[in-house]
C-alpha cells in the first residue's frame, strides 16, 4: 500500500476562546472536576468541562439535546485510549462524535464525555489505487477524501447530504448511505478493516478472520475482551441464525439494530469469516471507538445525466418508482412541492428551483452514469418516453452538464434544512421520517402514512430516496407543547406498525439514537432483542460507551420524548430590539431557525464560516454561536450572562459579520444580523470601549487623517507609534495601517466637469463616496466615474451625503446606522424618484443600502432606495451599460494568449446577497481572462483584522484565500472590497490588488 501521508487539516489557528483560556476552565466544572483534572494529567488533546463547552456540544442535527459532562478533543489514539480508562475510572459514559449532524439524537447523552475525533484526527493515512482502498482517521471529512480520491478517477461509494462536513468515522457510527445506495449500498458493504478502542481502553484491529484458522485459534486462546467478542459474536449468530434470516428484512438499507445479519459470511473464496468492522458499522459508538478505518473504493463514472420528472400527483410519482428502477438508474430521489416552495423562498437555493414548474406536486429525478449506460442520452430519451410520452409527467428537466447537474443536486441535498426553515413553532420534524420499506410497496405505504397523518390532525413533506424505499416523511408538529409531543409519540408508534407490517426497516438512513432504539424491541422481537442486549454487554460490559442509542437496559429505557431541544417547558425572552426581526419571526425565532444541520462546518465551497475554516473549533461555527445565543435566552445559561465580557469575546466577537450564514445557511440563520443586534444591546447596558467607539466613527478619524496627510501617514511610521496604539487601543502593532490621501474623491470630483450631459445621458448615477475611496484609495473612485461616463452615464456626488453606518452597524452601534440611514435615505430618495440609480465602489456599503438599511428603517423611502442601490459592476452588468463602450482589448475567446488573465475573489457581503458574479461577467467583456474563486472572507472584515487580539486569526483566515490565489495560473488579482484589498496587498508585501473596474478603466486607456 502506497503510504500518501497527506493530511486534511486546516486548523491553521487555535483561537484563545472557550475552554482554553484558563479562566475559562475552574468555574463551572463543579462536580467533574476531578474527572477533568485527571483527564488534563493524561491526555494531550483539549478537554473542556466549562458550561459553554457542555451547550456547544448539547445538541446535533436532531430534535435533542442532552448536556455531556464535558469534551474531549483527542490528538492520537493514546489520547482516546486515556479517556476510555479514565472516564471508566469514574463511571463516566462516553460519546464518541464526528460533525455531529446526526439526525436521530446519537451524538449527544447526559453527563457524557464527548469524544470529539473531528479536529485534530482528521488525517488521510494512506491511499492504495490499486487495490482501490484508502486508510483514514475518523475525523476526515468525506468531500475532503473524495477530493483527493478523484486524482485517481476513485471516490468512497456512499454519498450522504452532509458529505461536506459529515466525518468518516461519523458514517461508520451510523451506517451512512445517500442518493446512491440503489447502486452502491451502503457504508457497511465498503469498510473492510478498523482500528477501534473497545470499552476496557484495549486497541484491536478488525478484519476478515477465517473461523478455524490459526488466527482464529489465536485470537481464542487468549483471555481477553477481544477474544470474549469474537466467541460471543460466533455463538450468537449461529444461535439465532433462523431468527435473523427472519427478521432482517430484504432491503437496500437498513441501519436499525446491530448488523448480526452481515458480521458472520462466507468470503470470495468460500471461507466462513468474522469481520467484526461490519458490526462496529451502525453500532453508533455503543460497542468501540473506531480510531482508524480501511475503506474500499469504487470508480468514478466519466459522465452522469439526470432527468426530473414532474407530476401534478404525489401518488402518481411513487407509483412510478418501481418502474424507474427497471431503467437501471444509479439514483432515483424524490422531492413534493414543499421542499420546491420553501427553495423559491431562500436566499441561496432559489435559482436551482426556477426550472421546476410551479405546478409540481412531486418530481423524481433519475441519474444515470457512463459505467452503466454507453449513450445517455438515450437513456435519458428512453425514461422520457416512458414517464412523459407515455406516462403521467407533465414535464422532463434534463441536465447534461456539471453545472446543471450540480444545481439539481443541491436542491435535493438541502431539502431537510429547508424544511427546518418553516416559520413558526410548528416545524417538519425527524422522527419517524427515514423509515424504508421495499420500492414496490411505497405507494400503498404512503398512502396509509397520510391516513395516520390525517388521523393526527397533521400533514408533512416528502423528499428523499424513493428507488431504495426511504421516503423522508416529515410530519409538521410543535414539540413546544404537550400535545405535539404527545402526537409524535403517537405516529412514531402508529407508523411503525405499518412498517413491520411491510417488512422493512424502522430506519433506513438516519439510525436508531434517542428517536428510535425504544421501537427496536417491536421490530427485531424478543430473541433478537435479547441477542442484542448480550452483545452490548460483552463489548461493554459497565453499559458506558454511549448509552441508551441502538439497545437499552430494562431499567433505562430510551423514551424519544425525553431530552427534547424543544419541549413543553421550553420558553425564550423575546427583547424589544433595534432591527426588525419581523421577517424571521422575531429575535428568538430568528436563533431557533439554527437546526444544527451543520453547514456551516463545510470547508470546502461558499463563504460560510471562515472562522470556522481557521480554527476547525465548534465555537467558531454558525451553529456554536447559535446554540449559545439559544442558551442565553432560554434560562440555559444565567440571565446576565449574555451580557458579560466572556459572551461577547468568546462567542459573537468571533464572528467577523461576513453574512455568508444568511446565504449559505439552508435556514438563513443570520448571525453577522444578531451579533449587531445582541452588541447593541450590551452597548446600551454595559457601554462601550474606547476602540469600539473609534472604528464606529471611523469614518470621522479618516476625514481627520486625510486633512493631516502626509503628517498623519508619517506619523504612524515613528518608532514605537504602534506598539503604542496596542497597548493604549488595542490595534495590532503588525498590522500595516492605511494611509490617508490629502485631495479626497469629493475633492477630485468637485474639481472636474462632468464629461456626459445630464440631458443627453442614457443614466443618471449618484456615486457614493465611501470611507474608504474617499479617504484612502480615490483611484477606485476614479476609475468608476471614468467608466461610467464611457458608458453615457451622468455622475453627481451630492455634497450632503454622510457615510453610509457599515462601521457603526458591524460594531453594534445601531442607533448611529439608524440615524445614517434616514439622513442618506432623505438625500437620495429625491434621486432615485427620478429615475437615478445609488452607485457604490465598496461592496459592504452597497449592501448595507440593500439590505440592512431595511432592518434599520420602515417605508417606502428605504425599499426604493434600496431596490435601486448597485455595487459598480453590478450596474453596469445589470443595464448592459458596456455594451455601447468599444473595449479595445482583445477578447478571450479572439486570442486568449493576448489576453491578461485575472483571479477574482469576489466580497462575502455581496455573495450573501447573491450579487458577486457581475463584476465577472464585466471583466470578461473588458477582454480579460478572469478566474472566479469560489473563495471565503479574506479574513479582515472591516475593522476586525486590526484589532490585536483577532490579528492571527485574521492573518490565518487570509492564508486560506492566499492559497486559493497562488493555486490560481492567473497573472494578477482583483478583488471590489477594501478590507480584502488591504489583507491581500499583505500577501505580496504591500503591492495593493487593483478593484475590478480600475481593470475596466485600463480597458478604456487601451481604447484611446
Amino acid at each position: 500500500m502506497a503510504a500518501d501521508e497527506d493530511t486534511i487539516d486546516e486548523r491553521i489557528f487555535e483561537p484563545p476562546g472557550p475552554n482554553r483560556s484558563s479562566d475559562a476552565l475552574d468555574e463551572d466544572e463543579g462536580e467533574y472536576a476531578e474527572l477533568a483534572d485527571d483527564l488534563r494529567s493524561d491526555v494531550a488533546g483539549d478537554v473542556r468541562f466549562d458550561e459553554y463547552s457542555q451547550i456547544l456540544y448539547a445538541t446535533d442535527g436532531s430534535i435533542y439535546q442532552a448536556r455531556p459532562a464535558g469534551v474531549v478533543v483527542p490528538r492520537s489514539v493514546e489520547d482516546v485510549r486515556a479517556v476510555v480508562r479514565i472516564a471508566n475510572e469514574h463511571r463516566t459514559p462516553i460519546l464518541p462524535r464526528g460533525a455531529g449532524s446526526s439526525l436521530a439524537g446519537q451524538a449527544v447523552g447526559p453527563g457524557c464525555v464527548v469524544v470529539d475525533l473531528s479536529t485534530y484526527m482528521d488525517r488521510i493515512v494512506s491511499i492504495d489505487p490499486d487495490g482501490k482502498r484508502a486508510t483514514v482517521q475518523p475525523g476526515v471529512v468525506q468531500d475532503d477524501l473524495d477530493a483527493r480520491l478523484s486524482e485517481h478517477g476513485l471516490k468512497f461509494a456512499p454519498d450522504p447530504a452532509s458529505s461536506n462536513r459529515a466525518t468518516i468515522g461519523g458514517g461508520i457510527g451510523n451506517n451512512s448511505t445517500g442518493a446512491h445506495s440503489v447502486r452502491y449500498g451502503i457504508t457497511d458493504a465498503y469498510t473492510e478493516e478498523l482500528d477501534v478502542v473497545l470499552a476496557d481502553g484495549s486497541l484491536i484491529h478488525t478484519r476478515e478472520v477465517v473461523i478455524g484458522s490459526d488466527e482464529w485459534d489465536a485470537i481464542l486462546a487468549r483471555d481477553d475482551l477481544e477474544a470474549d467478542i469474537y466467541r460471543m459474536v460466533r455463538r450468537l449468530v449461529e444461535d439465532n441464525a433462523d431468527e435473523i434470516e427472519a427478521r432482517y428484512p430484504d432491503l437496500k438499507r437498513n441501519v436499525s439494530g446491530y448488523n448480526l445479519d452481515r458480521v458472520v459470511f462466507e468470503n470470495e473464496r468460500g471461507e466462513t469469516v468474522v469481520n467484526l468492522s461490519k458490526l462496529f458499522v451502525g453500532a453508533e459508538g455503543t460497542l468501540g471507538i473506531v480510531v482508524e478505518a480501511t475503506l474500499s473504493l469504487v470508480t468514478t463514472p466519466d459522465t452522469t445525466a439526470l432527468a426530473l420528472y414532474c407530476f401534478d400527483d404525489l401518488g402518481d410519482a411513487m407509483a412510478a418508482v418501481p418502474e424507474a428502477l427497471e431503467f437501471d438508474a444509479s439514483a432515483v430521489e424524490l422531492m413534493d412541492d414543499e421542499v420546491f416552495r420553501l427553495a423559491r423562498d431562500s436566499g441561496e437555493f432559489a435559482e436551482y428551483a426556477a426550472p421546476i414548474p410551479p405546478d409540481t406536486a412531486a418530481a423524481l429525478m433519475l441519474e444515470f452514469d457512463s459505467e452503466r449506460h454507453a449513450d445517455l442520452e438515450a437513456a435519458v430519451e428512453a425514461t422520457t418516453r416512458h414517464f412523459h410520452d407515455d406516462g403521467d409527467a407533465f414535464e422532463v428537466v434534463e441536465a447534461y452538464t456539471d453545472e446543471d447537474q450540480r444545481d439539481l443536486w443541491k436542491l435535493r441535498k438541502a431539502a431537510i434544512p429547508l424544511l427546518m426553515s418553516l416559520e413558526g413553532d410548528p416545524k417538519p420534524y425527524p422522527f419517524i421520517e427515514d423509515a424504508t420499506v421495499p420500492p414496490a410497496e411505497l405507494a400503498e405505504y404512503v398512502r396509509r402514512f397520510e391516513e395516520i397523518l390525517d388521523e393526527h390532525g397533521t400533514s408533512a413533506a416528502y423528499f428523499a430516496h424513493a428507488g431504495s424505499g426511504t421516503l423522508h416523511i416529515r410530519p409538521i408538529l410543535n414539540l413546544k407543547a404537550d400535545d405535539g409531543i404527545r402526537t409524535m409519540r403517537a405516529i412514531a408508534d402508529d407508523v411503525t406498525d405499518l412498517v413491520a407490517d411491510h417488512h422493512g426497516s424502522f430506519s433506513g438512513e438516519h439510525g436508531d439514537g434517542l428517536a428510535r432504539t425504544e421501537f427496536n424491541p417491536k421490530m427485531y422481537g424478543p430473541q433478537l432483542w435479547d441477542a442484542f442486549r448480550e452483545l452490548k454487554s460483552t463489548f461493554d460490559p459497565d453499559w458506558l460507551l454511549n448509552p441508551g442509542k441502538v439497545v437499552f437496559r430494562d431499567d433505562e429505557p430510551t423514551d424519544m420524548r425525553e431530552h427534547l431541544r424543544y419541549g413543553a417547558e421550553y420558553s425564550s425572552i423575546e427583547p424589544n430590539t433595534a432591527l426588525d426581526f419581523a421577517d424571521e419571526g422575531g429575535y428568538s425565532q430568528s436563533i431557533e431557525l439554527c437546526n444544527g444541520c451543520g453547514t456551516c462546518r463545510q470547508t470546502g465551497s461558499d463563504t460560510m464560516c471562515p472562522t470556522y475554516r481557521a480554527t476547525k473549533d465548534e465555537v467558531a461555527t454558525t451553529r456554536g454561536r447559535a446554540n449559545m445565543l439559544r442558551a442565553a435566552i432560554s434560562g440555559e445559561l444565567p440571565a446576565d450572562e449574555l451580557y458579560s465580557e466572556r459572551f461577547q469575546r468568546e462567542i459573537l466577537d468571533l464572528c467577523i459579520g461576513c453574512k455568508g450564514c444568511k446565504n449559505d445557511c439552508p435556514t438563513g440563520v443570520d448571525l453577522a444580523k444578531l451579533k449587531a443586534e445582541t452588541k447593541h444591546q450590551y452597548h446600551q447596558r454595559e457601554g462601550a470601549a474606547l476602540r469600539e467607539k473609534l472604528f464606529a466613527n471611523i469614518d470621522r478619524a479618516a476625514e481627520v487623517g486625510s486633512a493631516l496627510a502626509p503628517l498623519s501617514n508619517v506619523a504612524t511610521k515613528l518608532p514605537g507609534s504602534r506598539a503604542l496604539g496596542e497597548r493604549v487601543l488595542g490595534i495590532a502593532a503588525d498590522r500595516k495601517l492605511p494611509t490617508f490621501t490629502r485631495e479626497t474623491f469629493e475633492d477630485w470630483f468637485d474639481a472636474r466637469d462632468s464629461a456626459v450631459d445630464p440631458a443627453a445621458a442614457d443614466h443618471g448615477a449618484v456615486l457614493f463616496p465611501d470611507t474608504y475611496t474617499n479617504y484612502m484609495y480615490p483611484d477606485a473612485g476614479k476609475a468608476a466615474v471614468r467608466v461610467l461616463e464611457a458608458a453615457n452615464v451622468h455622475v453627481e456626488l451630492p455634497d450632503d451625503l454622510r457615510e453610509s453606518g457599515r462601521a457603526a452597524y458591524s460594531m453594534g452601534f445601531l442607533d448611529r446606522a439608524r440615524d445614517r440611514a434616514e439622513h442618506n435615505v432623505d438625500v437620495l430618495a429625491p434621486y432615485v424618484e427620478r429615475g437615478w440609480s445609488v452607485v457604490f465602489v465598496e461592496p459592504s456599503d452597497a449592501v448595507m443600502f440593500q439590505d440592512e438599511y431595511a432592518d434599520l428603517l420602515d417605508g417606502e423611502a428605504v425599499s426604493s432606495v434600496g431596490a435601486n442601490a448597485y455595487g459598480v459592476s453590478e450596474f453596469i452588468d445589470v443595464h448592459r451599460l458596456d455594451e455601447s463602450i468599444d473595449f479595445d482589448a482583445p477578447s478571450a475567446s479572439e486570442s486568449e494568449s493576448e489576453s491578461e488573465s485575472l483571479v477574482y475573489h469576489g466580497h462575502c457581503n455581496q455573495k450573501a446577497l447573491n450579487r458577486d458574479h457581475h463584476a465577472v461577467g464585466l471583466l470578461r467583456r473588458a477582454g480579460y481572462t478572469v478566474d472566479p474563486l469560489d473563495s471565503g472572507c479574506c479574513g479582515m472584515a472591516g475593522s476586525f483584522g486590526y484589532e490585536a487580539e483577532h490579528y492571527d486569526l485574521s492573518k490565518s483566515i487570509g492564508r486560506i484565500l492566499f492559497d486559493q490565489v497562488e493555486a490560481s495560473d492567473a497573472e494578477s488579482v482583483v478583488a471590489p472590497g477594501a478590507s480584502c484589498r488591504s489583507q491581500l496587498a499583505d500577501r505580496t508585501g504591500g503591492t495593493r490588488p487593483p478593484h475590478p473596474v480600475e481593470k475596466v478603466a485600463d480597458a478604456l486607456e487601451r481604447e484611446r
